[in-house]
């Protein structure tokens, strides 16, 4: 079951996970766990340490967004604009990638393990360190990818 969100609730829980990023008390922790995202420009946004577990972020533009800690577990990102996003260390375990973009993107240290990466675009990304174990890597493009 998903959760939907109204442009305004979003930009409200985008606005204070910034404020919890910098130890303003007045900020909170963005939980958008089974969050219905789909087609959400995300772009450049700041959610590092975000809980989007089962999130629905299909098609959706992160695009250079900081998502380093991210909890994206069984997250939906097919065909996603993840083009230079920071996802180091985020938990990408089990979610479905195919066909995502994520060229430029740094992956260091991200957990991929049984994520579903065929015919993701991963030209120059950064995968160093991270967990590919059981990644279903398929048709994925790795030109230029770093790996070790």
């Amino acid at each position: 079951m998903s959760n939907t969100h109204t442009a305004a609730e979003l930009a409200a829980i985008l606005a204070g996970h910034k404020l919890w990023l910098s130890n303003d008390p007045a900020g909170s922790h963005a939980d958008l766990r089974g969050a219905d995202l789909r087609n959400a420009d995300l772009s450049y946004t700041y959610l590092a340490g975000a809980n989007l577990r089962h999130a629905d972020l299909a098609k959706a533009n992160l695009r250079d967004a900081d998502l380093r800690g991210a909890y994206l577990a069984g997250a939906n990102l097919r065909r996603a604009d993840l083009r230079g996003a920071y996802l180091s260390r985020a938990d990408l375990t089990g979610a479905n990638l195919r066909h995502a973009d994520l060229s430029h993107a740094d992956l260091s240290h991200a957990d991929l393990r049984g994520a579903y990466l065929a015919g993701a675009n991963l030209r120059r990304a950064d995968l160093s360190h991270a967990d590919l174990s059981r990644a279903d890597l398929t048709g994925a493009n790795l030109t230029d990818a770093t790996t070790t």
